[in-house]
């Protein structure tokens, strides 16, 4: 056994697409404030929990935006009564349940979006509340007779479930609801809501907190999460897969203007929220190409990153050799910025397997994977694991707080492994790099962009945003926009031009998780024809894709390593 010190970085990176219709400002769907108030509040009170530990924490500028609207949408109805614009959580505070059938079958729904044996059948109270939901979405005439106290029961208990494993340790007004687990009041609801305000107002400062103290690094994503490479040169995808069908367009209309005012905007939102510059990019879906890269060097970024198997189709294009070690950063050829590469089997063993093992079995498990990676490897390896911030720990017992203590206590007390960050690693005495010589292009998931282009509904979201977007130079060059119509219109292109939409497109998915991404999507594309004064087409009021798949983990994440 060598007494050679392991390297390791621990990047999550924390990311929602804008689910905000940009128009009404109401948001369609309440996952941002949700894993607020569960996983980014969890995730940063595990980093302050332990004086030791140090991580990459990665978000995306539309996220943190969203956070700062909440925040203020919630002050503003505590405060003055103005009503909130999202529907779930205006619901806690109406002084009394709407008598619409229609909108007390969508709260029951929308009331049992939640892991089954994590999150409802930990509490007997809720899935009590939740089994007789069941069996009201299947005798739908019965939901006239429902009172308004099961109904303010489901979502108090709702909300509570989503809290994290932090807060319901910690705050006392959260264990008081919890105990008394019916009848709950107009007061108590107006409660949650004052914990909300709370976990919203403080998350952010809690980062940058740590940042401050050296403790974490802070790094960036474009601003709407875009996958950069395929708007630079769609054709990009055939590096990884050759016989790719792309969208019936040559290439994305202006792509390089785009990508480069979603990393200004990103940036400058970073600014914003955190008051210093970021030196790393997490591209969206750590999606790269050559010229990705030098794009991100132009902006002054010391490093990206991406996936393994990005790495291991480049080290075969290059043809240098299967044997080269890959636990370390890479440059391409002589541009100035590093690039990372996760480790997908320890990344995925976190998402998808780690789940169903008692936290210490799992914490001992990955630390044997790290010291035989540190023995096996002639030089101080650095290992980078890279993950989604938010949908895993949900499928853990107790929103992962058991595994993530243990994680961060024994990674930063072993004497063999030292948890560092991309830029003190790069900013240490001899951060041990390679070159490759040539870059094929691709993202984490596969090592590919199968994920967002190639599927038939995929490359028919492409062919719409390539309309729109000629429907934007249109009236740009024919000087139809103010300057304030401009920024509106450049801001709701950026929302339509995200990943996430891409993402959720095609059979494979869960329908219901299609249906609403692909609504968004189109609901995303009319207003930006509205915006430059023109009727949307007809196509964009009829649906192009729908889903009737079971991936893993309801399809929020992917595995980096095909199986």
């Amino acid at each position: 056994m060598s007494d050679k010190k392991l390297k390791l970085v621990l990047c999550w990176h924390m990311h929602q697409p804008e689910y905000r219709d940009m128009q009404s400002g109401e948001f369609k769907l309440p996952w941002t404030y949700l894993h607020v108030i569960k996983d980014y509040v969890d995730m940063v009170a595990h980093l302050e929990a332990v004086p030791g530990a140090k991580a990459v924490v990665n978000f995306a500028p539309i996220l943190l935006e969203q956070i700062e609207d909440y925040s203020n949408q919630v002050n503003g109805y505590l405060h003055d009564r103005i009503a909130i614009k999202d529907p779930l959580l205006a619901a806690l505070v109406e002084p009394s349940v709407s008598a619409d059938p229609e909108k007390r079958l969508k709260l029951l729904r929308d009331c049992r979006k939640a892991n089954r044996e994590r999150q409802i059948e930990r509490y007997p109270a809720f899935r009590k509340l939740t089994k007789m939901a069941d069996w009201i979405e299947a005798h739908q005439d019965s939901v006239n007779y429902l009172n308004a106290q099961f109904i303010s029961d489901i979502l108090v208990w709702y909300h509570l479930v989503w809290m994290g494993e932090t807060v319901k340790l910690n705050d006392n007004r959260v264990k008081r609801l919890i105990e008394k687990g019916s009848g709950f009041s107009l007061h108590d609801r107006i409660e949650i809501v004052e914990i909300i305000r709370d976990l919203l107002s403080k998350v952010i400062y809690r980062y940058k907190a740590l940042a401050r103290k050296g403790r974490i690094e802070l790094s960036v994503t474009p601003y709407a999460h875009p996958i950069m490479p395929l708007m630079l040169e769609i054709d990009s995808a055939r590096e990884a897969m050759p016989g790719v069908t792309l969208p019936g367009i040559s290439h994305y209309p202006g792509g390089e203007e785009r990508v480069r005012w979603h990393l200004q905007k990103g940036l400058a939102t970073f600014r914003h929220f955190f008051g210093f510059e970021p030196q790393g990019c997490w591209p969206s879906e750590g999606s790269i190409s050559q010229r990705t890269l030098e794009v991100l060097a132009d902006f002054g970024f010391k490093w990206a990153a991406s996936g393994g198997n990005v790495l291991h189709n480049s080290i075969r294009a290059s043809a240098v050799g299967e044997a080269v070690a890959v636990h370390r950063p890479f440059k391409l050829g002589s541009a100035e910025i590093a690039c990372f590469f996760r480790d997908d089997g320890l990344s995925d063993l976190i998402g998808f397997e780690y789940s169903k093992w008692h936290a210490d079995d799992a914490v001992a498990d990955l630390i044997q994977h790290l010291e035989n990676i540190a023995d096996y490897e002639p030089q101080t390896p650095l290992v980078s694991i890279i993950m989604d911030g938010e949908n895993a720990w949900e499928y853990f017992p107790d929103n992962g707080y058991h595994f993530l203590s243990a994680l961060y206590k024994r990674l930063s007390e072993h004497p063999r492994i030292e948890l560092t960050t991309f830029s003190d690693y790069l900013d240490s005495a001899a951060p041990q790099s390679g070159s490759l010589p040539k870059l094929v292009a691709g993202s984490w998931v596969y090592g590919t962009f199968s994920t967002w282009i190639g599927d038939a509904d995929k490359n028919c979201g492409w062919e719409m945003l390539a309309d729109v977007k000629n429907a934007f130079d249109k009236a740009v060059a024919n000087g139809k926009l103010s300057e304030q119509q401009l920024a509106a219109a450049q801001v709701q292109l950026g929302v339509c031009e995200g990943s996430d939409w891409f993402w959720w497109f095609g059979d494979y998915n869960p329908g219901e998780a299609v249906s609403d991404f692909e609504k968004q999507y189109r609901l995303n594309l009319s207003n930006l024809y509205r915006l430059l004064g023109e009727e949307p087409p007809p196509y964009l009021a009829l649906s192009f894709t729908q889903g009737s798949g079971s991936p893993a983990m309801g399809g929020a994440m992917r595995r980096g390593l095909q199986i």
